[in-house]
């Protein structure tokens, strides 16, 4: 199913014609995959070496991650596509972010007491919302592909027949939450076949899984949200507490978004619109810092000024992200150079503000890496940047018996109470309440940069730092360097609450973290990196296609290749 999101208004129509740059191009005669895993990527290469597009391999990409990577996506979950279209130079945001079922009300995961019950929110089927991974890969292939469904969904059923083997990835992620998915034996013997972590090498075969891909390959939307399979899922879901109905399945939509513009420089930004609070929160941080030439600034001035953009966006992120369908989301306002320059106008380079001080509102009160993220191009200039996810590692860590499908534990990414966290640190407000039918607000930003000679392709996991990853790669391809640098770039991040600056271990001298603190930020060093970004360039000067994977994690796949 699928509706179109409502029209952007005048202002908006003109913004997006004033800021679209000139069309990509005659396309490169290459084509490239950058995944979470190498499997994924190539068989999106071999989908484009077989006369596919961007689109038919977007969908076997993103399959594929269901079967393989299931801690961090899943046809369970659901995500963003951002595509954009050579020939016409026209972008668009296919949105199959989950939706909360008609059953959902405000206070579900509210105790007697009025204390979020951390347990229902994020563990089990009162957890999950109603997934769009598998309505938007049929939207993807019947509206934008040129090869059949069945065969962009071939190579994941063939995996999930056949068997993978766990890597170091899939280990360390399923050690947070085995105990959690040994709850459902049936759940536990999928992904856990002798009742514990399995060791590298093991070969895990999904032949449950298997069937529902097939039937989605056989019967598009039916295969999953009508019949057969969305009997068993609903019957799974309910016997274990959930509230899904046959009716909330049959009734899920795909929606199509206008991205979110910005011009920053000589550079085009084009990026998820709401339902993800990604794209105006990145567009915020650019607007915010454009009267400073960032090259003249030393790495502590950088860190600092970055810092206090990050921490008025995430504020505004707060305040007024949701669900553009259920909500006014003043998005003219959030994106207006005038706007950005009153945030503008609080800002010292010497000083940090704290953010107590932007609490626009006296009631305000005090997201990990299991997403996944692919990026691609091909041989004609399609570009793809896609961002899914089930939230926690194994999302809801349970799986409707007979279906082989691990569910979301989306629910969690509403504000289940005003300005209380949620696993992920991130507080919301009313924007974000859960209401029936409604997408949950998400971090997620695939992002597509053109300039003036190179495009880049870009996006990563990690929650609530998913925004400010993809800020510090963007901000990295303008400074000139290629996916190989912002892949690997050290990261920071500041989220409004709590109000730190996170870093990644190594990424500041001793002397600059004590520089900031001196300016009066609180600065925590995580022992753990974050992120798995994925990226593609085209260099259409030189005429050259790269693409390069996250070296945090070895299981990812970065490929290049001609076309005949």
């Amino acid at each position: 199913m699928f509706k179109q999101a409502a029209s952007p208004n005048l202002f908006s129509l003109v913004l997006i014609a004033l800021l679209a740059g000139p069309a990509l191009a005659e396309g490169p005669g290459q084509f490239a995959v950058s995944s979470a895993d190498a499997l994924a990527t190539k068989a999106g290469m071999e989908i484009m070496a077989a006369g596919g597009n961007a689109f038919d391999a977007a969908v076997t990409v993103s399959a594929v991650l269901a079967v393989v990577e299931p801690a961090s996506s899943g046809i369970g979950g659901g995500g963003f596509w951002l595509l954009h279209q050579a020939e016409s130079d026209r972008s668009i945001m296919i949105d199959g972010r989950e939706t909360a079922p008609a059953d959902a009300h405000r206070d579900m995961f509210l105790d007697e007491d009025g204390q979020v019950n951390r347990d229902l929110a994020i563990n089990g089927a009162l957890a999950a919302g109603i997934p769009g991974a598998p309505a938007a890969w049929v939207h993807l292939a019947e509206r934008y592909g040129s090869l059949p469904l069945a065969d962009l969904l071939e190579p994941a059923i063939r995996l999930a027949e056949r068997g993978f083997e766990v890597d170091q990835k899939y280990q360390t992620l399923l050690n947070f939450r085995a105990h959690i998915m040994l709850q459902w034996p049936e759940t536990a013997a999928i992904f856990m076949p002798d009742g514990e972590v399995p060791a590298l090498g093991t070969v895990i075969r999904q032949p449950e899984l298997a069937r529902t891909l097939r039937a989605v390959a056989e019967q598009g939307f039916d295969g999953f949200y009508r019949g057969e399979v969305a009997e068993r899922l609903v019957n799974g879901v309910r016997a274990e507490g959930g509230i899904w109905t046959l009716d909330d399945l049959a009734g899920y939509e795909v929606v199509e978004r206008e991205p979110i513009r910005i011009r920053y420089r000589d550079y085009e930004l084009i990026t998820a619109s709401p339902p993800s609070s990604g794209g105006i929160a990145i567009a915020q941080v650019l607007n915010i810092i454009q009267p400073w030439e960032l090259s003249e600034l030393d790495r502590v001035e950088r860190v600092h000024l970055l810092a206090e953009a990050m921490r008025r966006a995430y504020r505004d992120r707060a305040l007024y992200l949701g669900d553009p369908d259920y909500v006014e989301i003043p998005t003219d306002m959030l994106l207006s150079p005038h706007y950005a320059a009153g945030l503008r106008a609080s800002l010292r380079m010497d000083r940090a503000l704290p953010s107590a001080a932007l609490a626009a509102d006296p009631t305000l009160t005090a997201e990990s890496d299991n997403t996944t993220h692919f990026s691609l191009l091909d041989a004609d200039g399609n570009l793809v940047s896609g961002t899914l996810t089930i939230n926690l590692p194994y999302g809801a860590a349970y799986a409707p018996p007979g279906t082989g499908v691990l569910l979301n534990n989306e629910m969690d990414d509403f504000s289940a109470a005003p300005g209380e966290p949620n696993a992920y640190g991130l507080i919301g407000f009313s924007a974000n309440a859960i209401e029936p039918g409604k997408r949950m607000l998400s971090s997620m930003s695939p992002t597509i940069v053109k300039g003036p000679d190179r495009v880049a392709v870009l996006g990563t996991p990690g929650g609530s730092r998913i925004i400010t990853m993809v800020l510090l790669g963007l901000l990295d391809f303008i400074d000139g360097n290629g996916p190989e640098s912002w892949v690997s770039l050290p990261r920071f991040h500041h989220q409004y609450q709590p109000d730190e600056i996170l870093l990644e271990r190594g990424a500041l001298e001793d002397e600059e973290i004590q520089a900031l603190r001196q300016l009066g930020h609180e600065v925590s060093v995580r022992a753990r990196p974050w992120g798995n970004m994925h990226g593609v360039m085209w260099d259409q000067a030189s005429d050259t296609v790269k693409a390069a994977h996250d070296p945090r994690w070895q299981s990812g796949g970065a490929e290049t290749g001609r076309s005949n």
